[in-house]
């Protein structure tokens, strides 16, 4: 099956190892790339002392190139969204990380669960507030800092009409709303879909389907669970 990845090239290319694992082609469209922030991140660690979290592995990356400014938090606690992400905090050096299996909004009952107080979310630009929302609601005492943005790439419309047309996929991954939209927005992209009836749209959650536009609702399929592993499953 032929597959369209429309993540960022880092976060693209281990998707696309993964679907060629399964016996899958990949076809990457990087539709945004990130920009770190990574001062704005350790002046964050410097000026707090209590547990962290993270909802995308860009935060990870970020930190990254803190260096040796980093190994002094790195006992400290974080939660994380997936268990994907919590690996690559593990990799980084974090000793004590734990993973909720779905949203963030089930990563926030976690961490009220577990009586984390004086959080720091590092959080990326632009987000879904579904765990600040939650966090709040369960009066958590948390603060956040922007460590990295999404920035839109805009693909030649040419050399996407071509990819759909002489390389059409079986199937196109979403994993942000942002992309999704992106995606849509390309000229002649929806007029194109429609032409492939077979064509699979894939999210990752309810959220990431609402840029899906309406003509193409019958394409879609939604990852029973808000993680890789599960959205792979569908294909």
């Amino acid at each position: 099956m032929r597959v369209l990845v429309t993540r960022p090239a880092h976060s693209g290319e281990r998707t696309a190892q993964r679907l060629r694992a399964l016996g899958h082609e990949p076809l990457l469209l990087p539709l945004s790339r990130p920009v770190h922030d990574a001062a704005a991140a350790g002046q964050a660690l410097e000026t707090t002392n209590g547990p962290v979290a993270i909802t995308s592995a860009e935060a990870v990356r970020t930190l990254q190139f803190l260096g040796d400014a980093l190994t002094s938090h790195l006992s400290r606690k974080l939660f994380a969204v997936g268990e994907a992400t919590a690996d690559e905090a593990r990799e980084l050096g974090f000793h004590s990380v734990t993973a909720s299996s779905g949203s963030g909004r089930e990563l926030a009952e976690l961490i009220a669960a577990n009586d984390a107080d004086g959080l720091l979310y590092l959080a990326g630009s632009p987000r879904a507030e579904t765990f600040e929302t939650r966090l709040t609601e369960l009066g958590q005492n948390f603060s956040v800092t922007e460590c990295y943005r999404m920035e839109p790439i805009a693909p030649d419309p040419g050399v996407v009409a071509t990819l759909l047309t002489e390389n059409m996929p079986d199937a196109v991954l979403f994993y942000s709303r942002q992309t999704a939209g992106n995606f849509f927005h390309i000229s002649r992209v929806e007029s194109l879909l429609l032409q492939r009836p077979k064509i699979r749209l894939i999210c990752l959650s309810n959220t990431v389907a609402e840029a899906v536009p309406p003509d193409l609702k019958g394409a879609l399929e939604i990852s029973p669970m808000p993680d890789e592993k599960s959205l792979l499953s569908l294909l």
